[in-house]
């Protein structure tokens, strides 16, 4: 992975993508957001914009305040 100086607090890279279309989040960005082996992340796509990554227990209980405010 190629790495670029960062201001503090963010982080830029780039993986390669392997036969298998699985790619290796850097163990500082894992670190930085608590990602662990064995967690679920939500992949979300736009054809414009590109890819999200956001881990889905996090995604979810985002989702769970925005329905219960709406009640």
């Amino acid at each position: 992975m190629e790495r670029m100086k960062e201001p503090r607090g963010k982080l830029a890279g780039t993986a390669k993508v392997g036969e298998k279309g699985q790619i290796v989040i850097p163990k500082d960005m894992r670190q930085m957001f608590g990602i662990e082996p064995g967690d679920v992340l939500l992949l979300l796509a736009d054809s414009e914009r590109g890819i999200a990554i956001a881990r889905n227990d996090d995604f979810r209980h985002f989702a769970e305040s925005v329905l219960a405010a709406q009640d």
